[in-house]
């Protein structure tokens, strides 16, 4: 699955300083997750559950993305399904071991570095995009804008209420109570869980969220 968080490239840079700075910091972000993603391996992965769950909601075709995919799990699983599917990170060692489990398991899919804050998707272009554990709050609108009239959105990632050591230790690249709500305001909501701290904290589907949005057909 992505990344728990990465501060997005702010797209006015109006010294040259600046950029110099965004780009080592670019940099410095890929060098950290393509140490962690070379101690991982895609069979340990498991797709997120927003998608695991409610795969019975695809499309039967289409273009799919898995955003800041990490290891792919989401894209093989999307592959897999039939769907044209994409698969992007910032991480070459992810998107390396990727395109390998792709090949060992016999699944067409196409899987590219790219860094999302330089480039985003493009408006209109796919019909399903699945995010986990990846939260970047100034490209929400574009990822919204990214679907196709009816595209279905899967997105899950961790909660600022936490149940144990999962996730982020900083709170910025997690969400508060219900916000995920408010970042995907213009999708028809297909389905949303946050459980909280509510009750039995050892049971249920805790520190996450997870929503799923449909493009209107306008």
């Amino acid at each position: 699955m992505g990344h728990p968080g990465r501060r997005r490239r702010s797209l006015t840079t109006p010294f040259a300083h600046d950029e110099r700075t965004n780009t080592a910091m670019n940099s410095t972000t890929r060098a950290k997750w393509d140490e962690r993603y070379r101690e991982r391996e895609v069979e340990r992965s498991r797709a997120a559950e927003v998608l695991e769950r409610n795969l019975h909601l695809l499309p039967a075709t289409g273009r799919a993305l898995d955003l800041a995919c990490g290891l792919g799990s989401n894209a093989l699983l999307l592959a897999e399904r039939g769907l044209d599917t994409w698969a992007w990170d910032l991480s070459p060692v992810a998107v390396e071991k990727l395109r390998g489990a792709a090949t060992r398991r016999g699944v067409a899919l196409h899987a590219e570095v790219r860094d999302l804050a330089d480039a985003p998707p493009t408006a209109g272009s796919f019909d399903v995009i699945v995010v986990a554990h990846f939260l970047e709050r100034d490209l929400c609108p574009a990822i919204a804008a990214a679907l196709r009239p009816d595209g279905l959105l899967f997105y899950q990632t961790f909660t600022r209420a936490r149940t144990d050591g999962r996730g982020p230790d900083n709170d910025h690249f997690r969400l508060a109570e219900g916000e995920l709500l408010g970042l995907f305001p213009d999708l028809a909501l297909i389905h949303y869980h946050e459980e909280g701290l509510i009750g039995d904290t050892a049971e249920g589907l805790r520190n996450i969220a997870q929503l799923i949005g449909r493009q209107s057909r306008n």
